[in-house]
């Protein structure tokens, strides 16, 4: 009899193991946080969008081209994830807490040589790339004061994928909910001369948006350095090991090429757009961050996967890896509808979060309904990349994101946009068409199974 229930007892246990359930309780800290991260945009946009429309296109510009710069050192740090996840995975806990210490030991000294040289590169660039002079002026001033908080997102990143990896997504979600409240309080302050602060205009934003971001990484470090993680998971400093760091390199670094290149030709496809007007690009801007609101939880999604599917490779229980996956997949899909119903539903509403003008309006509400599909799509993706670099494949989709962004993305919105003088609209269905691609992709890499022989 005893057999029978202990049978059934671990019958059971192995069935919840990578269930829709514990996918759920795990990701929606993550997911809370995303949105919370999101949320931070958001208000900077819909703050900066009542000063007028080229304002709010030259915050998105600046700030696309900004991440630009940012993102390979943003991918490679969200590596650390996965060794802490797979180490955690396998009963090693007292080495996750080295892998915080091997990726900023890696990360912060090229950062910082590498936005000292974007602070003189950035004026020059604009100018090449062709926008308004007015918004070139605007992107540039807001731009420059966002660059002080780079470094503080490569050391936040690298410290929230040390939770992550452990399972604690609950930290990093309570630590931006504050900060999100500085972030408002501070940019509506300096943007418009409230609190006493001095009125800024776009660069106010800039400077709300920096101080957050230093707050965060501050936060969390001493977290990190005094909470339970010091003693249970090797937390304390430790000196820089070549070794370690070449192994984190090998993994992470294309996670970081994959992001930087797809990023590319995401901001390429953003100077296409600027070139057509600037409220044109105010449009986009408005498209682009309420995507985020659906593209942010699918990515939280993602890391719940990405976590899940680490461990479980990291125990070499299989079968629990790809279960993970697949409820990560339903969850998404069923957010990503409830996105599509409310973009459908009430777009004006939505596009009134960051301007009034009438031609905007106008030319973001197609979009939207675009936007329905096109987020739902893109969620299947993004889980599906998650799955893949929580098992460390990470080269073959860095090689063949790359390929697509630069050989199917451009040339297919070039074509769209300006061969067949779809506009703003054709530009964006394109985008949908190089969506669906990498997409598919994604999940049949995943589905084919290479992931299960990938060791890191």
């Amino acid at each position: 009899m005893s057999v029978t229930v202990e049978t059934s007892t671990a019958v059971r246990q192995a069935s919840q193991r990578g269930g829709l359930a514990e996918v759920a309780i795990l990701a929606y800290p993550v997911v809370l946080q995303t949105l919370s991260d999101t949320l931070m945009q958001v208000v900077d946009s819909a703050i900066v969008g009542h000063l007028g429309a080229t304002e709010l296109g030259a915050v998105g510009f600046g700030g696309i081209w900004l991440w630009t710069m940012l993102c390979a050192f943003v991918g490679t740090a969200t590596g650390v994830q996965t060794f802490v996840a797979q180490a955690f995975g396998a009963g090693d806990s007292r080495s996750c807490g080295r892998w915080v210490w091997q990726g900023l030991y890696a990360l912060l000294p090229v950062v910082l040589v590498w936005f000292a040289l974007v602070a003189i590169l950035f004026a020059p660039l604009l100018r090449l790339l062709g926008p308004s002079p007015e918004l070139q002026r605007l992107a540039l001033e807001y731009a420059r004061i966002r660059m002080l908080g780079m470094p503080a997102v490569v050391a936040a990143v690298v410290l929230t994928s040390f939770f992550r990896g452990l399972g604690d997504t609950r930290t990093p979600l309570a630590v931006t909910v504050v900060v999100n409240i500085l972030n408002a309080a501070a940019t509506y302050g300096f943007v418009f001369g409230r609190f006493g602060l001095p009125a800024l205009g776009v660069a106010g934003a800039g400077v709300g948006t920096a101080l957050a971001q230093w707050t965060y990484a501050s936060v969390l470090l001493v977290v990190f350095l005094r909470g339970r993680a010091y003693a249970a998971y090797g937390a304390a400093p430790a000196r820089p090991d070549l070794r370690a760091m070449a192994r984190f390199a090998r993994t992470s670094a294309p996670i970081g090429g994959q992001w930087i290149l797809d990023m590319a030709s995401f901001a390429v496809f953003s100077t296409i757009l600027a070139r057509m007007g600037n409220d044109q690009m105010a449009a986009s801007q408005a498209m682009i961050q309420l995507l985020s609101l659906s593209f942010m939880q699918a990515y939280g999604i993602s890391i719940a996967s990405g976590v899940l599917v680490g461990r479980y490779v990291g125990r070499r229980d299989l079968e629990a890896a790809e279960r993970s996956h697949r409820s990560s997949m339903t969850l998404g899909i069923a957010l990503a509808a409830a996105v599509a119903l409310l973009f459908l539903s009430v777009p004006v509403p939505l596009l009134r979060m960051f301007t009034d003008d009438s031609n905007v309006l106008a030319l973001g509400r197609p979009l939207l309904a675009l936007g329905a599909i096109f987020q739902l799509v893109d969620a299947v993706g993004i889980i599906a990349g998650g799955s893949l670099r929580g098992a460390g494949d990470t080269r073959w989709p860095f090689v063949v994101q790359t390929l697509l962004a630069w050989f199917a993305r451009l040339p297919i919105v070039y074509v769209a946009a300006i061969v067949l003088e779809g506009g703003i609209f054709g530009a964006w269905l394109g985008e949908l068409g190089y969506v669906i691609i990498l997409g598919s992709a994604w999940l049949l890499r995943f589905r084919a199974g290479a992931w299960r022989t990938v060791r890191i």
